[in-house]
């Protein structure tokens, strides 16, 4: 499965909203914004479609995949 990377911590924060906030908007739980802020989870296209429409940025802005070939 590829790597995809996100600076969706840093875009939340500028825009005042916390995990549990973010999460409530997108309907999914804190525990997952977690995992997306911290690499750990690679969200589906409806999540990642949700979550640039709370941030009001395009996807490709907040999440892209890891050219790495060795991750």
């Amino acid at each position: 499965m590829a790597n995809i990377l996100t600076n969706l911590k840093e875009l939340r924060k500028a825009r005042k909203l916390s995990q549990q906030d973010l999460a409530q908007l997108v309907g999914v739980r804190r525990e997952t914004i977690v995992h997306l802020e911290n690499n750990r989870y690679n969200p589906s296209l409806e999540l990642a479609l949700k979550i640039a429409a709370v941030i009001q940025l395009p996807v490709e802005d907040i999440f892209r995949l890891n050219e790495d070939k060795d991750s």
